[in-house]
């Protein structure tokens, strides 16, 4: 029997510095752990980030009503390489609907240069 003692947020060393239902920022350190074999930063992760503070912050908004917030579509486009430092993760939100709730999601690395862009929409779905 195997246990899961990590999320995949903890093995990316996410931090989460800022959660509203508008807004949500955070970051983590580049190490090997996040990079492909070419050395720099694997797009799953910027994925990952992206998604998880959009799922993050909607849930802040739906969990009160009894609702779960699932991710339903992640589109993450790469513009730039990060081999080291940190990359940040800024997500605002740009809709608030009953059934979803969609976002755009700006990351960078740790000199404010824009590195990914993610727009990530969110199912809002009664929790189990």
């Amino acid at each position: 029997m195997l246990e899961q003692t990590t999320t995949l947020e903890e093995a990316l060393g996410l931090e989460l510095l800022e959660l509203n239902e508008d807004r949500a920022y955070g970051r983590f350190s580049v190490t090997d752990t996040v990079k492909q074999h070419l050395g720099v930063v694997h797009g799953g992760v910027y994925a990952s980030l992206a998604e998880s503070l959009a799922s993050h912050a909607t849930h802040l908004g739906v969990s009160k009503d009894g609702n779960a917030a699932l991710g339903l579509s992640n589109v993450t486009n790469f513009l730039r390489p990060v081999s080291g430092g940190e990359v940040h993760g800024a997500a605002t939100c740009l809709h608030r609907g009953r059934t979803t709730w969609v976002w755009d999601v700006q990351l960078t690395d740790g000199e404010g240069r824009l590195c990914a862009v993610s727009r990530v929409t969110v199912a809002v779905r009664p929790a189990p």
